[in-house]
């Protein structure tokens, strides 16, 4: 009996006591400011909360939706957000008067995000989708997704970002989708990893452009694009197909150690200013047919496993830097003019003697 007492006694001391402990062992920090008009929709949490506890501060997509529609933004870090986001679903407006300038926007049906679009170091278990074939989705404010890993479709066509656009360290597990995006300021992109189809196609960038060491691991279509500054894809790797036909790059535009391991197209691409494609690796097919080259072009010690197509290319007649050094033809071709040379040289000393 009195063993029992004993136990008993211990185990109900041990539970009082592992309450409190693990009270205090959670160091999780959620930071939810109270919200009013104009203010952006806020919840931060901090980097010691664990995944039960991001659960249950799970943020649900309808939240988001009714501040759109408030005329607020949205601040989320380290959150989960759960269900899919429908932009469509937002009024329809008149265009911005900071739009109205721009005549290819003039008659078209906006709907409007006033403020910022800020989901960091988070995890999108929901789509992302604003489908519309006729209106433009306009954001006023910055959008930063950097470190946040979309899990579903994110479908961003036909968006107008009138501030800089920051995907840095995302990672998109599905489909990504810019078509027809018209990215008003800089875009930064740096690491990013895009999923098994990534579309840009008829997009501008008005502003610099970086995607250095992302990887495109699925199709990525920058088809008829328009960078009208720098575009920086150096130490980009594309695993499946990849088209730049009709893109014109207006600024420079920097290739320099990237990895095309399928099909790359370049037909039709317009390079008005300097082209780097320095130590570029094409294990492919590598179609520059009818590409323009305005400026310098530089292929030196860039790899082409399969051979490369340059059928009718215009190049500029000044400045050209060698077209792939490291293509085994034109290496070999370098090396029977020098044995050539030494064989005549050879032959003129012997002939004098």
């Amino acid at each position: 009996m009195m063993n029992r007492v004993v136990i008993g006694m211990l185990v109900g001391g041990l539970a009082i006591l592992w309450l409190p402990l693990d009270a205090v062992a959670s160091n999780c920090q959620v930071e939810t400011p109270a919200s009013g008009p104009g203010m952006a929709l806020t919840r931060h949490l901090g980097a010691d909360c664990t995944e039960q506890e991001r659960e249950t501060q799970a943020v649900d997509a309808t939240q988001l939706l009714q501040a759109f529609k408030e005329g607020r933004g949205i601040d989320l870090s380290g959150v989960v957000i759960r269900g899919d986001l429908s932009l469509d679903t937002l009024s329809v407006g008149p265009l911005p008067p900071e739009l109205e300038g721009m005549k290819e926007l003039q008659g078209r049906e906006a709907r409007v995000i006033p403020g910022s679009m800020t989901i960091v170091n988070s995890v999108v278990r929901g789509a992302i989708r604003h489908g519309s074939t006729e209106g433009l989705l306009v954001v006023k404010g910055p959008v930063t997704f950097s470190g946040t890993r979309f899990e579903q479709l994110v479908d961003l066509s036909r968006a107008v970002f009138m501030q800089p656009v920051t995907l840095s360290g995302a990672r998109f597990l599905r489909e990504s989708y810019f078509v027809q995006g018209r990215f008003l300021r800089d875009v930064f992109a740096e690491n990013t990893a895009f999923g098994p189809h990534t579309r840009f196609h008829r997009s501008v960038f008005q502003g610099p452009v970086t995607f250095q060491q992302s990887g495109f691991n699925g199709l990525a279509e920058f088809l008829e694009v328009v960078f009208e500054k720098d575009a920086n894809l150096s130490r980009t790797s594309f695993k499946l197909g990849t088209g730049f036909s009709g893109t014109r790059f207006q600024g420079q535009a920097d290739f320099s150690d990237a990895t095309f391991d399928q099909e790359a197209y370049f037909t039709f691409t317009l390079f008005d200013r300097d082209a780097d494609f320095r130590r570029a690796t094409f294990r492919s097919t590598a179609d520059f047919s009818d590409a323009s080259f305005k400026g310098r072009d530089d292929f030196s010690k860039a790899s082409f496993e399969k051979g490369s197509e340059f059928t009718r290319a215009t190049r500029s007649a000044t400045e050209q830097a060698s077209l792939g050094f490291g293509n085994q033809t034109v290496q070999y071709a370098i090396i029977l003019s020098l044995l050539v040379f030494s064989a005549l040289l050879i032959a003129y000393r012997i002939w004098w003697r």
